[in-house]
């Protein structure tokens, strides 16, 4: 018997990355899992399984969470990986970029719970896993303000959740990731004057002397989803090879 045998489970920013990484990993594990993306041709790079079906969402339209939750009502494993991250300081970062991080690293959680929610609490039955970071209540990083408010913000609502409705059968955790090597990594190393020392620079910051990896992340998110956690909410999970320390 597999780990996740049994369960449903939806996935949003699940065209790459962590997110992809963790559909997959649910998928082996014997669950059935909805990716979701606004990124459908990424989208539909994701390995080809029985048991992975792709949809097209944007999690900043409460329409379109609405729609997903009707439609994907047998839903009880929720992860919210969609994100972004925005550079700046308190100085440099603008109202833009605090409107753009909110928009999509909390109020497209707060949106997806509140949807999903209630046909979990019909069945009493329901974990959600928020992916937050370290930088944010847990460590903070030069130029990553707006970023690190917001992800400060999904550790809280994660917990005020799991408090909420801990007598009705749901579990609510995070999970933080230090610094993972993602495609959208790749992006911002890119855009870089000289990406190679960007990616040096991030792994010299690190106590392992080298970065994450997405399925180190989905591994988590495993064990959290599975009945093995059952007594495991409220909390946040920092995986992030010891940068934190």
């Amino acid at each position: 018997m597999k780990r996740l045998d049994g369960k449903v489970a939806l996935v949003t920013g699940a065209a790459q990355g962590i997110g992809r990484a963790i559909v997959e990993a649910f998928a082996q594990e014997g669950a059935r899992v909805i990716a979701t993306d606004i990124q459908t041709e990424k989208l539909n790079e994701i390995q080809q399984h029985s048991r992975i079906e792709r949809y097209a969402l944007d999690v900043t339209q409460e329409r379109a969470i609405g729609s997903a939750a009707l439609k994907f009502r047998e839903v009880n494993i929720l992860v919210n990986c969609a994100g972004v991250v925005a550079s700046g300081s308190i100085l440099t970062a603008s109202r833009a970029d605090l409107d753009r991080c909110y928009q999509l690293n909390v109020a497209s959680i707060f949106g997806m719970c509140q949807a999903f929610l209630p046909a979990m609490l019909d069945r009493k039955e329901g974990s959600i896993i928020n992916i937050a970071s370290v930088v944010s209540t847990v460590k903070a990083a030069a130029d990553r303000c707006a970023y690190a408010m917001s992800k400060g913000a999904v550790i809280a609502l994660t917990k005020s959740i799991a408090l909420d409705l801990i007598q009705q059968g749901i579990r609510c955790n995070s999970i933080s990731p230090g610094t993972v090597h993602t495609p959208s990594l790749d992006e911002r190393m890119a855009a870089q004057p000289d990406a190679q020392a960007a990616l040096q620079q991030f792994i010299s910051r690190q106590p392992m002397g080298r970065l994450g990896e997405s399925r180190e992340i989905a591994a988590a998110a495993i064990l959290l989803a599975s009945d093995e956690a059952k007594f495991i909410t409220g909390s946040n999970l920092i995986i992030d090879g010891g940068f934190s320390l």
